[in-house]
């Protein structure tokens, strides 16, 4: 193989594009291999060939830091790869090894040609290599912490439902321990569902919360006095001898705060407050 250039840059640029096409079929097929047949080799060489140009043309034009502009529209590419592997479950090194699998394969190449390429440009190469490899990796770790986040928002929406037991009487049935985050969710939940249907009673119900400590009873508090804000009278059931007992234990005080010990007693209790008159029916027999 002739070089016809003299820096290093362009010396890897120049043989990267004559061994190109057996670099490109090692490559794709160690990135397929590590995928576990998830990706196809024609979907890969999709999404790999156009990063080995983009790296080439770079290279060729003198860049030698992944922060150089000449790198933009390479950077760009293996960012859009690594939001693309986080968003279909992959790993980190299933991600990473896009990136690190082509310096094996240049470094296979590399040995096969013997001093055509120096050592220090190979290093320099494999320097760069690592540069666009943590580029992968934060771009991946920055896209799954946003999955997260938002698979978070989306359980604690759906772990407080607020539920129309009644014209005019709605209810929030709690499961499992109440946190700082969890409360803000509950408390924009039940202010938007007494607007949205016009209900003037809410009740809270906690049957399914484990145990009330003083961080739970103020964070009901806080819910229930936004409720009452809203003109609505909120009534707290769910309060078994165990929890009542810890509530004595603590000294918390709910104050003027009905409470009950089932969501029934606290829908009759409702309805009694609204003007309806509960009585069993007559059977026949």
């Amino acid at each position: 193989m002739v070089l016809k250039t003299n820096t290093g840059n362009e010396r890897m640029a120049e043989f990267l594009r004559a061994g190109r096409e057996r670099i490109s079929r090692e490559w794709v097929a160690a990135v397929t291999k590590s995928s576990k047949g998830r990706i196809s080799t024609a979907e890969t060489e999709r999404e790999l060939l156009p990063m080995l140009d983009a790296l080439i043309e770079a290279a060729r034009l003198g860049a030698d830091e992944s922060s150089n502009p000449c790198f933009d529209e390479l950077r760009a590419m293996l960012g859009e790869y690594s939001r693309t592997r986080a968003r279909n479950g992959f790993s980190p090194s299933e991600t990473a090894v896009a990136v690190f699998a082509l310096r094996d394969t240049v470094l296979s190449a590399v040995g096969e040609a013997g001093e055509t390429i120096p050592y220090a440009d190979f290093a320099a190469f494999s320097h760069l290599i690592d540069d666009l490899g943590l580029v992968t990796f934060e771009t991946f770790a920055e896209t799954r912490e946003r999955i997260i986040a938002n698979q978070t928002e989306q359980l604690l929406e759906l772990s407080t439902p607020v539920v129309k037991l009644w014209e005019g009487v709605v209810a929030v049935p709690l499961v499992g321990t109440l946190d700082s985050a969890r409360t803000q969710v509950v408390m924009e939940s039940l202010l938007t569902a007494l607007v949205s249907t016009g209900s003037a009673h809410a009740i809270i119900d906690i049957t399914g919360v484990p145990a009330v400590d003083t961080q739970v009873a103020q964070h009901l508090l806080k819910t229930v006095v936004a409720a009452r804000l809203m003109g609505a009278e909120v009534i707290i059931s769910g309060i078994r001898p165990q929890i009542a007992q810890t509530i004595v234990a603590l000294g918390i005080e709910f104050g003027d705060i009905a409470t009950k010990a089932s969501l029934a007693d606290a829908l009759r209790t409702t309805l009694s407050r609204s003007g309806f008159e509960i009585r069993k029916g007559d059977r026949k027999a």
